[in-house]
């Protein structure tokens, strides 16, 4: 099977959920996890979080991943992303088809 040597993204049996794994080096430091969140009407939910006062640290922005997403962190400092991909979210131009 042929993949990207550092990154797999994984389609779920059921539903439209996926799963992705990267690899590196050493565990996270500093910054902590990232967790991605798809949210289909991005723009107009991060609106509404950000009128409740919920902080920010990237607005809404277009992505080398041909994908939109925002950044802000929880609690305990990891980032938490909230993004639209859209069709590229599985099935991006760069994706390895199967043979």
């Amino acid at each position: 099977m042929e993949s990207l040597s550092d990154y797999a993204r994984f389609k779920c049996p059921d539903g439209h959920s996926t799963f992705s794994i990267h690899r590196t080096d050493s565990l996270a430091k500093g910054a902590g996890i990232s967790v991605y969140f798809e949210c289909f009407n991005l723009n107009e939910y991060v609106s509404e979080l950000v009128k409740k006062g919920i902080e920010f640290d990237q607005k809404p922005t277009n992505q080398k991943l041909l994908w939109r997403e925002a950044r802000l962190k929880d609690v305990d400092g990891n980032q938490l992303i909230l993004f639209y991909g859209g069709e590229n979210r599985l099935n991006p131009p760069w994706r390895i088809k199967k043979s």
